[in-house]
């Protein structure tokens, strides 16, 4: 009997087993969608993060941008000085008070006060003055301005107490717009008005004694009025001297013809003065030479009620 041969199948285990480029396929795959995602998180994030912080240094829920509110406190009162020079009180006062409403402060008080008392509405003007100063009690500005304005309504007493604290004020916490100068000049104006003519001479000595701001011509002139007040007749002709040598020092620079006309007009009146003086001490040929200044200008200026005026007196000491 013939054998019959028998096969044994063995289980292939190839066609089971999954390929190993799949299975690294797979991993590959996994790990790109893994990637990706990690760096779609981090761009929303970024956007995220950028949109809250846009969104936090500027603010637009139920907000509209206008220009008011871009415009700061400090842009009103730039534009309140241009309009203060340039003359316009009407829009200065307007710009102060959007400065005043948005942050008042003692400064903005002060500079509406002037716009104030330049259009004569003192009262207001004393107000803001008033405002400023119990805002910031050591505001130079603010007792100078209101010192003015007490000249103004002449009242002399309240004038003279503002500027001794003007002065104090500025010793302690000065300000660009104020000089020592200026405000011993203005006092001893005060001071000559009141009759307290020594004062008025110590102030305007301290006053030509400073460094700072130029030497005004009527300091010279007003010193000599309280010295002609007191009999010191001498020390007045020579502060008349010096005043119409300031003149003459600075009338070049005057900005216009207007001015160098006025400063010539002060130098006669000064020269007249002088010889009166002069007269008065028995030095006629010094009166005469000051009658002939005097006249000089007088015909510069074409001034005939002066001319007219001077020539009597030279005729009369001739």
């Amino acid at each position: 009997m013939k054998k019959i041969k028998t096969t044994k199948k063995v289980k292939s285990t190839v066609a089971t087993k999954k390929p190993v480029a799949e299975n690294y396929s797979n991993v590959w795959s996994w790990s790109i969608y893994a990637y990706w995602f990690i760096i779609l998180f981090f761009i929303a994030s970024t956007f995220y993060i950028l949109g809250r912080s846009h969104e936090f240094m500027h603010p637009h829920t139920n907000v509209v941008v206008t220009e008011e509110v871009l415009v700061q406190p400090d842009d009103y009162v730039d534009d309140a000085k241009e309009q203060l020079v340039a003359g316009d009180m009407e829009a200065a006062i307007a710009s102060l008070n959007a400065a005043i409403d948005a942050n008042a402060s003692s400064n903005t008080y002060t500079l509406r006060g002037e716009a104030y008392m330049q259009t004569g509405d003192y009262q207001n003007a004393l107000n803001d003055f008033d405002s400023a100063l119990k805002i910031d009690g050591m505001n130079a500005v603010a007792f100078y301005d209101r010192s003015l304005l007490n000249t103004r309504l002449e009242n002399y007493d309240a004038a003279l107490a503002d500027i001794n604290n003007a002065l104090a004020a500025q010793s302690m916490k000065p300000s660009d717009v104020l000089n020592l100068r200026n405000l011993y000049a203005k006092r001893g104006q005060l001071n000559l008005w009141l009759k307290n003519w020594q004062g008025a001479i110590a102030d305007y000595t301290n006053s030509l004694a400073r460094s700072e701001g130029s030497v005004s011509a009527n300091v010279y002139a007003e010193r000599a009025e309280a010295y002609t007040a007191l009999g010191e007749y001498e020390n007045a002709i020579n502060d008349y001297t010096s005043a119409v040598r300031v003149i003459s020092e600075q009338i070049q620079a005057a900005p216009d013809q207007e001015t160098r006309e006025a400063q010539s007009s002060n130098a006669m009146s000064y020269f007249e003065k002088s010889a009166a003086l002069n007269l008065n001490i028995g030095n006629t040929d010094a009166a005469k030479s000051d009658l002939e200044s005097a006249f000089a200008i007088a015909v510069a200026l074409n001034d005939e009620e002066s001319m007219t005026r001077i020539q009597n007196l030279l005729n009369g000491l001739n």
